[in-house]
């Protein structure tokens, strides 16, 4: 089988989510054509060097809708004979992209894929597409629907992680990521925003709060108490599909959970063909990917059984591993990965995640195996993993390996 190999791999900062969020006057379709001409600048491609443009956008309304792919294909400086290819798998839709590209790759189809993905969350609110499963009560009673706050609870609950021991992994997510950026360890993927007259809108991750304490955390209030309790709550749905417990312990709030944001992320893959064809050198290939169902109702436990997965569809252990890069959806998805695996928290996360920068939606799964790489790279490490929890029950994960 053919060697997907990544090439490159670029991000916008990420942005507010909001009116006064630097990116707010920028579209969906600018920003990903912004990244798009980076990457063929970046390379020098010309023509037709790759096979397609997988992108991933998970609010598909309004400027993301269409086929945003194949939008933002035209409106940047790649060939009009590339296509576009818009994919939606929730938070996982940036790895998604990346993994199938790479499977495309190994499978013999077409030696060169630019796939990412972009989310404008201050410009289309997350939910706005509406979801079958939160909106057809045939579909929501049937799989004990809540919202994804009262899931990352109900894990803090089931897996015994305090509000304390959520604020404390935060805060080291701020304190990581305010670090990465002093010691510029994102200078090699970052790709400022500029307008129309070149001059820089962002060049740096905004939605950042360094010297964020504990103590600072503990005064938020528990984002997601009210809507758990007030009868007839969220809470009471829970515990019919989990009736051994008797309480939710509301402990996720706006700190420690992913803030709201907008960016871009895209990775050049491609064979050794396409590397030698472009005079690139390889900087690592997808050793493997994976994708699961779980259950809906609890729905953000998925990077543990992906992770599983992967590994025994690889012939791997997790001590094969060197680095991790688990999405801060929420606070307790991290707590609840390195609890079942007993992996060093040093190895996770190095330079910070969502809770400090931000979770653009579609863009993250191509952020973190990114920023993975890079990571993997300064360090002089080998093998890293990224994984993601994803709504309505789903997992996702891709392991690279240094070449």
């Amino acid at each position: 089988m053919t060697e997907a190999y990544i090439y490159d791999a670029a991000r916008t900062p990420r942005g507010k989510g909001r009116p006064d969020g630097s990116l707010h006057e920028v579209t969906s379709l600018a920003l990903s054509a912004r990244l798009l001409n980076a990457v063929k600048e970046r390379n020098g491609l010309e023509g037709h060097a790759v096979e397609d443009v997988i992108w991933g956008n998970v609010t598909q309304v309004k400027e993301q809708g269409g086929c945003l792919a194949r939008s933002a294909v035209l409106a940047s400086g790649l060939d009009e004979s590339i296509p576009g290819l818009s994919i939606n798998r929730f938070c996982a839709s940036g790895m998604e992209a990346v993994n199938l590209a790479a499977n495309q790759i190994k499978g013999g189809a077409g030696h060169g894929y630019i796939a990412g993905g972009v989310e404008m969350m201050g410009r289309v609110a997350m939910g706005s597409d509406g979801a079958a499963i939160a909106v057809d009560p045939s579909l929501a009673m049937k799989t004990y629907f809540v919202p994804q706050g009262i899931s990352a609870d109900i894990i803090a609950t089931e897996y015994g992680f305090s509000r304390k021991e959520c604020d404390a992994l935060a805060v080291e997510s701020q304190r990581r990521a305010a670090l990465a950026w002093d010691e510029n360890r994102f200078a090699k993927s970052i790709v400022p925003v500029t307008d129309q007259n070149g001059l820089t809108i962002l060049e740096r991750d905004e939605y950042m709060r360094p010297g964020t304490s504990v103590e600072d955390l503990a005064k938020l209030k528990a984002s997601f108490k009210e809507m758990g309790e007030i009868m007839p709550g969220f809470d009471q749905v829970a515990m019919l599909k989990y009736p051994h417990l008797d309480h939710i312990d509301h402990v996720h709030h706006a700190g420690n959970s992913s803030g709201i944001v907008d960016g871009a992320a895209a990775v050049l893959l491609g064979s050794k063909e396409f590397g030698e064809a472009h005079g690139l050198k390889p900087r690592a290939r997808i050793r493997s990917t994976a994708k699961i169902g779980t259950d809906p109702t609890i729905m953000l436990t998925g990077p543990v059984p992906v992770t599983e997965k992967i590994l025994a569809d690889s012939g791997m252990s997790i001590g094969d591993i060197d680095l991790f890069e688990v999405n801060e959806a929420f606070a307790a998805v991290v707590l609840r990965f390195m609890q079942a695996f007993q992996v060093d928290p040093a190895k996770v996360n190095v330079n910070g995640g969502a809770i400090a920068m931000g979770h653009p939606l579609g863009a993250t799964g191509a952020i973190i195996i990114g920023t993975l790489l890079d990571e993997l790279e300064r360090q002089d490490k080998q093998v890293g993993l990224a994984t993601l929890c994803i709504a309505s029950g789903m997992g996702a994960a891709t392991i690279i390996e240094r070449v």
